[in-house]
């Protein structure tokens, strides 16, 4: 039996070009790169090598990029280290503020929650039908004592991209305004500084397919994981914007500018640097200006994306499409096959060697609709139905032709067996 995998926003297979890059550092360049002799020499250039190759894809300086074990363990020191910094430096009874959406990702929202029980103000940004924020939202819900805000650039459920360059200038036009506002008075008038306010982006979802320039897009800080873009799982970085204090959340050592604490994984780092590289190279056009990798692959995997569509709503009849494709990544397709559960649905295409997901992988172990789905305004009902698909670069015309088959197949058989479908 052939296996299809259409789980890629779970997680990626890990591309051969990264494999290679990493396969030194276990057998041959294996030294802990805090080691001053030779192979702990070896091992730091690698450690340097990536943090530059990271770096230049995000347009920032390499002393900005701190690894991490993924983008769980960057967006919660992005967020309690953010907190933890102000606490010590004397903004502990501030009363302080964060702003977050309500569809993002658990390692978003359990550390604020966490900041709430504490008594931190957390405002929930809603989200429209296609589950995007609104910047005037954002920019009603800021307040004085706004400190972070932090929404995802990419929905992991349904694709949706967030406006991200318009959210964080919002953030740095009223960062822009405090400082001029305090500058308009007198000096016996100030006090002291007003607080800052900073931009917080978890962009694991995003990297793969868009242009994620820091500082074009405002961005003050931003986390990703390497097993989302064909690297390794178990490695991550965070982009700190050079002036933000952050607070170690772990402690025990000194590595990464003390801030997080631990050998580094360097075989995980190097494949890290190697899997966003890859993003950076040029793809020769016969004769013509290159075009970018990601022009490709982005082109690739939409049209991928849109057969699938096409077939599922040629061949099946009551079925809801969750993704807006006017305002999502090319890999997504979100549906609801209404009379079947999505877990059914999911374990029935399972035995037929296809792999889909329910909804966010760390998630899956719950029988929840997707809260994403809800936030939108979709019935809960209809979101018990839901199924997601997210292609990569590796899958074909042939896979996904197999699985549009399979599904007229597999969709007729499920709602027969459901005695209410026919009274849905």
């Amino acid at each position: 039996m052939k296996k299809i995998y259409l789980d890629h926003s779970a997680t990626t297979p890990v591309d051969k070009a990264v494999l290679k890059a990493m396969e030194p550092y276990w057998l041959k360049n294996f030294g802990n790169s805090s080691s001053l002799h030779s192979f702990g020499q070896e091992a730091i250039r690698g450690v340097d090598k990536a943090r530059k190759q990271c770096a230049d894809y995000f347009k920032c300086e390499s002393a900005e990029i701190t690894f991490t074990s993924g983008a769980t363990e960057a967006n919660n020191l992005a967020i309690k280290g953010l907190f933890k910094a102000f606490n010590s430096e004397g903004y502990k009874n501030k009363n302080l503020h964060a702003i977050t959406s309500i569809v993002e990702h658990d390692a978003v929202l359990e550390p604020f929650m966490e900041l709430e029980k504490s008594g931190t103000a957390i405002t929930h940004l809603p989200v429209n039908k296609v589950a995007v924020v609104e910047v005037e939202k954002l920019i009603v819900a800021i307040q004085e004592n706004t400190v972070l805000v932090s929404i995802m650039w990419v929905n992991s459920e349904i694709g949706s991209i967030m406006p991200i360059k318009k959210l964080a200038k919002a953030v740095y036009k009223e960062r822009e305004r405090r400082t001029r506002e305090w500058k308009k008075l007198g000096k016996n008038e100030r006090t002291e500084k007003p607080l800052p306010i900073y931009f917080h982006t978890d962009a694991t979802q995003a990297v793969n397919f868009f242009d994620c320039n820091i500082k074009d897009n405002y961005i003050d800080l931003l986390s990703f994981s390497g097993h989302k873009i064909y690297g390794p799982k178990g490695v991550g970085a965070l982009f700190v914007r050079d002036g933000i204090r952050l607070e170690a959340l772990q402690r025990g050592g000194h590595h990464e500018k003390n801030l997080r604490s631990g050998t580094l994984n360097v075989s995980g780092i190097v494949g890290l640097g190697a899997a966003v590289s890859i993003k950076n190279k040029k793809l020769s056009a016969q004769g013509g200006p290159a075009l970018g990798w990601r022009i490709k692959n982005n082109e690739y995997i939409g049209n991928l994306r849109d057969r699938l569509v096409k077939g599922v709503k040629k061949n099946i009849p009551d079925v809801v499409l969750n993704t807006n494709r006017d305002v999502s990544t090319p890999a997504h397709a979100h549906f609801s096959f209404i009379g079947i559960e999505g877990e059914a649905l999911l374990l029935a295409l399972d035995l037929e060697g296809i792999a889909v997901s329910t909804g966010s992988a760390c998630a899956s172990g719950s029988l929840k609709a997707p809260h994403v789905l809800i936030a939108m305004g979709i019935d809960k009902e209809i979101a018990n139905y839901s199924i997601r698909f997210s292609l990569g670069k590796f899958n074909t015309k042939e896979e996904i032709n197999i699985v549009i088959e399979k599904l007229v197949e597999i969709v007729k058989r499920l709602r027969k067996m459901n005695p209410i479908y026919k009274n849905i």
